[in-house]
Formats: structure tokens, C-alpha cells, sequence
């Protein structure tokens, strides 16, 4: 199954999120992007938007409990932060839009860098090291956009301050009814507790 680790924001954090897409969806342009998150859709059925800390592709069934393990241990070791949505900005010359964070971002790179060990500990090939950066991504698109009337639009907002106290393990379903711009499908198999709590 196709895989990542992630941090998820609360409800409210993402409904504020929502407020701010919904704006920018209105900005000249907006149609020639595959926008993230799924309005109108309830939450808690599954994963909308959230901070990858460290995407492990195909991952075969018998190696799921061994990375959950991991996993489980690394959220453990790692004390809930502070965190917020804030900014914006962009990769690839505008082929991805993305909000950033605010808060404790050390601690949200060292659970990124957990969770990459944890990966790499289980026999899983994660490439060469990157340094984490940490984003949210609102939009997509196959071409190169000039997306930064969206990043302007962007740098003002800065959402409502949570603590993260978990580490959660998505499973990402692709799509595959070929309808233009739908978007994968994310379900959570995994929630650990960070600092033992719970």
C-alpha cells in the first residue's frame, strides 16, 4: 500500500484554512490548478489537508507492522509542539501552492527526521536525505503557473495555534476513474500519541 507519515491539523484549523482557499479559488487563474481538500466533504472521514513528514511510497503488507512499530516509538520520543498554519509558498516554478507553518518547526522536522529513520530502520529505500521542509499543499498543476498572486495573498494569513500530539500513518489511494483533477483519496491506518501521552 501507498504510504506517508503525517501531521494533521484540528478541524478548526482547517476550516479557517478553507476560508482562506476559497479566496484564492476566486483569484484569475485558480481553475488551472487541481486544488487539495475536498469542501463541503466531512471531515474525520478522512485525511484532507496535512503536513507530510516523510512519504514512503509502496510499502508491502508484511513491513506495515514493523514501520508501525517504529513509528510508535518515534512518536514516544518526540514531547506535542505548537504549531500554525501561516504564509505560503510555492515549488517546481508553480506546479505545487502550499501554506507553511509556524510554531515549533524544529520539532516538526525532528518527527519528520523520526519518521524517515523509522522508515529506514524497517528496510524501506528512502532515497537521499533532504532536508525537511515543512508545507501544506493547497494546489497543483501539470504546467508551469505563475502562482505568486496566490503566495501574496498568502503571506498575511496565519491560522489558529494547536498542539500536535500525534504522528499519523496515511494510506494514499490514487485515483483511478480518470476524471480530470480528482484528487487521491487519504484514509488514516495509523495514530500514535506523541511523548507516551494517552
Amino acid at each position: 500500500m501507498r504510504l506517508f507519515a503525517a501531521v494533521l491539523p484540528p478541524d478548526d484549523v482547517a476550516d479557517e484554512l478553507a476560508a482562506v482557499v476559497a479566496e484564492l479559488r476566486r483569484l484569475p487563474g485558480a481553475d488551472g490548478l487541481r486544488w487539495t481538500g475536498r469542501p463541503g466533504r466531512p471531515r474525520g472521514e478522512a485525511v484532507d489537508w496535512h503536513f507530510t513528514l516523510a512519504f514512503y511510497g509502496e510499502v508491502d503488507d508484511d513491513v506495515v507492522p514493523d514501520l508501525s512499530a517504529r513509528l510508535r516509538r518515534a512518536a514516544h520520543r518526540s514531547a506535542p509542539f505548537p504549531l500554525s498554519v501561516r504564509g505560503g509558498g510555492q515549488f517546481g516554478r508553480g506546479r505545487a501552492l502550499w501554506a507553511g507553518a509556524a510554531g515549533d518547526v524544529p520539532a516538526l522536522r525532528l518527527l519528520a527526521d523520526r519518521a524517515e529513520a523509522a522508515a529506514r530502520k524497517a528496510g524501506l529505500d528512502m532515497g537521499e536525505h533532504r532536508r525537511y521542509k515543512a508545507h501544506l499543499t493547497l494546489a497543483r498543476s501539470r504546467d508551469a503557473l505563475d502562482v505568486r498572486p496566490y503566495v501574496q495573498a498568502l503571506a498575511a494569513f496565519e491560522g489558529r495555534t494547536w498542539t500536535v500530539g500525534e504522528l499519523v500513518l496515511v494510506r494514499s489511494k490514487l485515483p483511478k476513474s480518470g476524471v480530470p483533477g480528482e484528487q487521491p483519496r487519504y484514509e488514516p491506518v495509523g495514530r500514535w500519541a506523541l511523548g507516551g501521552a494517552g
